[in-house]
């Protein structure tokens, strides 16, 4: 998996989701899955497009984090690879929040939180937190 760190001054871009089989709202960058053969870079910015219709820009790597978790009752075990970028797209700027579908049709809402704001909250994956403020 790969996700992309995006700056608004001091807010990230996070996705908003809710576990229901822990009644917990939480939140996680946007990205998606690594096709085989796909570079990690090249997916970020495949998925930043399908998703959001924008590409990044000044694109870096800060760290790959091991996630193990369970999601709605199961678990999952994953890589994620972490990059920081800018949004080319720049009227994403400036909404608050918005709605868009992601490949199997299910909706996702995005929203600017600042990061202090998700310190007191979950932040998937573990210690991805900790990687964006030693970057």
């Amino acid at each position: 998996m790969v996700v992309g760190v995006v700056w608004r001054g001091q807010e990230l871009l996070v996705l908003e989701g809710y576990n229901v089989s822990r009644a917990e709202t939480f939140y996680r960058l946007l990205g998606g899955g690594i096709e085989f053969g796909e570079l990690a870079a090249d997916a970020l910015a495949r998925e930043f497009r399908e998703e959001i219709g924008s590409d990044l820009e000044d694109v870096r790597y800060l760290g790959t984090l091991e996630n193990i978790y369970v999601y709605e009752g199961h678990p999952g075990h994953e890589l994620v690879r972490v990059y920081e970028g800018r949004l080319t797209a720049q009227s994403l700027y400036e909404r608050n929040s918005w709605e868009f579908q992601v490949e199997d049709g299910s909706s996702c809402h995005a929203v600017w939180k600042p990061l202090d704001d998700l310190a007191e909250t979950r932040l998937y994956p573990d210690g991805l937190l900790t990687l964006i403020r030693s970057a």
